[in-house]
């Protein structure tokens, strides 16, 4: 302890100090140098101290006011009520703070009582008084020092109030008021400074619209503020020149000058900071869009332009500055594009997008510390009271408010929120606010993160009065989330069940409300929606009471889905299935993982909604699903169709149908791990073909029970299904092969073709088809089904085109006897591998390629659209490749491969395709097979055309894990991939 302070440093630490040794010396010298001056000494008087947010801040501020401007300080410090202002206030805000530091003479505010805040008509006349006629530096600085000057004076009125999150609503609104009045007198200000006649200037009219925040009257400390300028001409085309006013473009060039004036006024450089960004982007076409329009020119944009969520910004608007007849002019004429704007097409899309847009750029390591963004954080409330006042304020005025806690009582009081929940997130909605006002108040600083550094925590803590520590704080804070997160479902969701049975809560939908609220998140059939609703939740049954429990969540997860009816329906179907299902009920009680899993599988394939149906054991998978979702491998699969096949070797049929049975049982499971993103296309095809080859290997062991014995007999994969690159609703290329010994003679190609026969029967499945296609053989559909070894090595040895030698590239033996199998792919060598191939050859090839595009695309489709055989595409890669293979496989190993892709980097290993020319061929090869997988999953049918329908093209961008809204956006990454890749084989392939 140094000089006369009588304090310690257990005192200075129970107080709430944190720098005890810093804060003891400075205590010290102050009370050496200053004596009798310093009338905030610890011992004297630790109240002040206890209740200040920051007690070391507070008192490096005050030695350096103390030292710098002590004449000024005095009647402070003379005052006990202004020296308690004073400390509280640099406790909780450095930033002001610096700003008496800089404008020592505004101190003189401390020794004003505090007030609530005021009107903005009294800020607006506070600030024209301050400015007092002036333009350019003086203007700006008088301004913004008169802002701070309300601006200390309303956080003063929020930092010594008792309860911060009831003073909230009236905080937010004086900030907004105050922000008001400085653009009012900053566009004063503008008309004063632009290079016009007088007379013009005063006859155009401007109108500032608050947007967001600024126009709810629920501003932060510091946040850009939202605007929209609007004008109108004010000259009667009736009377010529000569009749005063001014028209539309002159209005426009001399509001526009006065708009980017009165920004300047608030955010130029100047001897006193900027106040904060003025922010015109919501006007019409953003950046892009002029800064100023009439208010036709608004409307006739809204009419015909504009996009959903700039109607849903729209419910925030409000005059604000400028002209207050246009201002509401304005304001009343786009009230009706706000409240129509549930009932148009695309308002589902952009409700799914809204909170989406928001988040896109936040940084992973802050989503946990984000105040507004992050999960269970303002936007979570925001969104879902303006999502409730879009579907109901359609037809209810009541609702039809600006304010986020104003609009919460509206909903409440009309019945569509329970007082329950009312009770519950006004005041989690207001403690959010007031941490945000608190982080953004401590250095004037535009922020949504709650600190890290458990010292700032702590001063947070101390200065909202919401916890006594930082621990405190943040468990306080994280309970918030939590239940934050469950607002949507417990406000939009579960009065949905109110409608259809009795409910627990003290609001009932009527039917129609609950229709407009399926209508607006995206359901087509609401009232078959109700009926789901209603089949799942009414009863006494256990499972009507955990679908009671439930639904709300799960109808939300179906609504973020691209086919929420889809869903719902599917889920319906399941739930009568499993009924009362113990395991079913627990992993949709217990797991929300699995349940969140089963909702996007619903949602997002029709193809798996049906295979469900047929397994809907396997939604247990999702449970385990590092374990259950992924490929088995080759071995197992023939050992469980092995031992099938054994077991019902004397019932053919039963047999048949089991293995049928492990054929949708699989490729259910590969498509649920596709879908969830668990899957990429590289790990697809060959697992997708090891269904296949297990398949048709069971298929073969019981078609040839009756064979010859000695009888040897092959199925060669051909196509996509030899290069192990299959897709969802992929035919089987194939090709059969026989050898017989001598002794079975004549009875060798009966029973062949027997075999054939046989397994095209086993095989058949209406319910997931498995197309055996023999078109790639011999003579093509003239030819013999099945060929013995010797007749196909005769044949190719002979007779073979370019085309059908193109066509072995990809052969491989896949199920039957191996011998034979190998034998055929040496065989198959001699043809597929040239030594060389002639020039006429190679034209052939070119040829009819050229035919294949101008002949075999389906009448009406469009090139660029269609997935196999469209510009770009997959025909243009793998036929690009294949002649490179005809070409050189002989000489370069790595091309001796049926695989696309491997001969592709084969190709670009041995510097025959360049490494860029090998990219780009190679995304849009994957590309096209995503897409082409992803439309039999959205769809349950085989197509190859990329879409024109958005719905379908939304549903097909969520497969391929885009976010909502992104059907133009996968739209332009095909049609752009595709177009670099057929750029490569223009020039490669046709030499153009």
């Amino acid at each position: 302890m140094t000089g006369r302070t009588k304090t310690s440093r257990s005192e200075l630490a129970r107080l709430g100090f944190a720098d005890l040794s810093e804060s003891l010396e400075r205590l010290s010298e102050l009370e050496a140098r200053f004596g009798s001056d310093l009338r905030v000494t610890v011992h004297e008087w630790p109240g002040l101290w206890e209740s200040t947010a920051d007690p070391d801040g507070a008192l490096r501020l005050l030695e350096r006011l103390m030292e710098s401007h002590q004449d000024a300080l005095r009647p402070v410090l003379a005052d006990d009520a202004a020296t308690e202002r004073l400390v509280r206030l640099v406790g909780a805000s450095v930033g002001l703070g610096e700003f008496f530091q800089r404008r020592p003479a505004e101190l003189a505010l401390l020794l004003d009582p505090v007030t609530s805040p005021w009107t903005q008509a009294a800020y607006t006349a506070s600030l024209t008084e301050a400015v007092d006629g002036a333009t350019g530096e003086p203007a700006r600085m008088r301004l913004r020092v008169r802002y701070r000057r309300h601006l200390a004076q309303i956080a003063l009125f929020d930092v010594l109030n008792v309860s911060p999150t009831e003073a909230f609503p009236a905080v937010a609104a004086g900030l907004a008021d105050l922000a008001g009045a400085a653009l009012d007198v900053a566009v004063d200000v503008a008309r004063r400074e632009v290079p016009f006649p007088a007379a013009d200037v005063a006859a155009t009219p401007l109108a500032v619209i608050a947007m967001g925040k600024a126009g709810a009257r629920e501003l932060n400390y510091v946040s850009d503020v939202d605007v929209i300028f609007v004008t109108e001409p004010t000259a009667d085309p009736t009377d010529g020149d000569a009749g005063g006013g001014v028209d539309t473009d002159k209005a426009v060039r001399i509001s526009t000058r006065i708009a980017i004036a009165a920004t300047h006024v608030i955010t130029d450089l100047a001897a006193e900071p900027a106040l904060w960004e003025v922010d015109a982007n919501l006007r019409p076409e953003g950046k892009d869009g002029a800064l100023v329009r009439t208010l036709d020119s608004h409307l006739a944009y809204y009419e015909r332009w504009a996009r959903e969520w700039e109607f849903q910004a729209l419910l925030k608007a409000r005059p604000i500055a400028g002209s207050v007849d246009l201002g509401e002019r304005y304001a009343l004429a786009v009230a009706p594009f706000v409240w129509r704007s549930s009932k148009r097409p695309g308002f589902v899309e952009s409700v799914q997008r809204m909170r989406e847009r928001v988040t896109d750029n936040i940084p992973d390591a802050e989503v946990d510390r984000q105040l507004k963004l992050g999960p269970g954080g303002l936007r979570d409330v925001e969104f879902t009271v303006q999502l409730l006042q879009l579907v109901h304020g359609q037809d209810d005025e009541r609702v039809r408010v600006r304010s986020t806690l104003e609009a919460m009582d509206a909903l409440t009081e009309a019945g569509y929120v329970g007082r329950p929940e009312a009770a519950r997130f006004g005041p989690d909605y207001a403690l959010l606010r007031v941490l945000e006002h608190r982080i953004q108040l401590r250095r004037l600083q535009r922020t949504h993160l709650m600190p890290s550094d458990e010292d700032e925590l702590r001063v947070l803590a101390r200065s909202s009065g919401l916890a006594n520590s930082a621990s405190a704080l943040e468990t306080r804070w994280r309970s918030v989330k939590l239940e934050v997160r469950g607002l949507h479902e417990r406000l939009f969701y579960r009065p949905l069940l109110s409608a259809v049975a009795a409910s627990d809560g003290d609001i009932v939908l009527t039917s129609e409300q609950a229709r407009d609220r399926l209508g607006a998140i995206g359901f087509v059939d609401p009232d078959g929606a109700l009926s789901h609703i209603r089949a799942l939740t009414q009863g006494t049954s256990r499972r009507a009471a955990i679908q009671r429990n439930l639904l709300p969540v799960l109808l939300r997860w179906m609504a973020e889905g691209p086919a929420p009816d889809r869903a719902l329906l599917a889920f319906r179907r399941l739930s009568d299935t499993l009924g009362e299902s113990s395991w079913f009920l627990r992993m949709l009680r217990d797991s929300s993982g699995a349940a969140h899993s089963l909702t996007t599988v619903l949602s997002e394939s029709a193809f798996l909604s049906g295979l469900l149906e047929r397994f809907p054991e396997a939604v247990a998978w999702l449970d385990e699903p590092e374990t259950l979702l992924q490929p088995r491998p080759l071995v197992s699969l023939l050992s469980e169709v092995r031992a099938t096949t054994g077991r019902h070797g004397d019932d053919v049929d039963a047999a048949a149908s089991l293995i049928r049975s492990i054929r949708r049982r699989e490729t259910l499971r590969l498509g649920m791990a596709g879908t969830l993103g668990r899957l990429d296309v590289d790990q697809l095809g060959p697992a997708l073909s090891d269904i296949t080859e297990a398949t048709l290997t069971g298929a073969l062991a019981l078609a040839r029970r009756d064979a010859p014995p000695g009888l040897e007999f092959g199925i060669i994969a051909m196509g996509r299904y030899g290069g192990r690159e299959l897709g969802f609703g992929s035919d089987a290329d194939v090709l059969y092969v026989y050898r017989a010994p001598e002794d079975v003679g004549e009875r060798a190609p009966r029973a062949a073709q027997g075999i054939v026969r046989e397994l095209n029967r086993i095989t058949e499945d209406a319910i997931h088809p498995l197309d055996l296609d023999i078109d790639l053989r011999p003579e093509g559909k003239n030819g013999p089904v099945v060929r013995t070894l010797e007749s196909y090595g005769a044949y190719y040895a002979r007779w073979s085109l370019t085309w059908e030698a193109q066509a072995l590239l990809r052969a491989r033996g896949a199920v039957g006897d191996e011998a034979l199998l190998r034998d055929f792919e040496h065989l198959a060598d001699r043809t597929r591998y040239p030594a060389q191939i002639a020039e006429r050859e190679v034209r052939e090839v070119r040829r009819i390629k050229a035919r294949v595009e101008s002949e075999r695309l389906p009448r009406g489709a469009d090139p660029a659209r269609h997935l196999k055989l469209g510009r770009g595409s997959l025909s243009d890669v793998e036929w690009f490749v294949q002649l490179l293979q005809l070409q050189y496989a002989l000489t370069v190993p790595a091309l001796r491969t049926t695989s696309t892709l491997d001969a592709l980097d084969g190709a670009v290993a041995a510097g025959l395709v360049a490494p860029e020319d090998g990219e780009r061929l190679a995304a849009a090869w994957r590309f096209a097979s995503r897409t082409r997988s992803a439309l039999v999953l959205w769809s349950g049918k085989t197509t190859d055309v990329l879409p024109v329908d958005r719905t379908q093209l939304e549903g097909v961008a969520r497969l391929m894990e885009y976010p909502p809204g992104s059907a133009t956006r996968l739209e332009e990454d095909y049609l752009g991939v595709t177009r670099r890749a057929r750029q490569v084989f223009e020039r490669e392939f046709y030499g153009v």
